[in-house]
């Protein structure tokens, strides 16, 4: 009995070869402290930004008094942007990603620092 033939394809393998990107560790570490230095003057807005509606809120008291302070928090943040490009940052030079997060970390840590000082024993 006669074999069958197997048909080869003749085709060519393809070779993959991986090529990583170019990669600029200089302008990635300075990018790295520029958002570093947005941060800090985040986290330093917040805590201003916390004690002042602490201190409206213990000043105006009543029912509605916390609206002040959340709408102090809302403004400082829809005006962020140029805030920032007060402080001589450039704002272009963030990443969007890192500036969601700032917006986040402001409005957490702003919050957190009112709710701690309406409380016992800063109150």
């Amino acid at each position: 009995m006669a074999k069958k033939r197997r048909r080869e394809n003749a085709a060519p393998e393809e070779t993959y070869e991986f090529v990583p990107p170019e990669f600029d560790e200089k302008e990635f570490l300075l990018k790295d402290l520029y958002g570093t230095k947005v941060l800090l003057v985040v986290t330093a807005l917040a805590v201003v930004i916390g004690i002042v509606a602490a201190c409206m809120q213990m000043a105006i008291g009543g029912s509605f008094g916390y609206a002040p302070g959340l709408l102090l928090i809302f403004l400082t943040m829809a005006g962020f942007r140029q805030l920032l490009s007060l402080l001589k940052f450039r704002v272009e030079l963030i990443d969007q990603k890192m500036l969601i997060g700032n917006y986040i970390l402001f409005f957490f840590l702003s919050l957190g620092l009112w709710i701690v000082l309406l409380n016992p024993p800063f109150s």
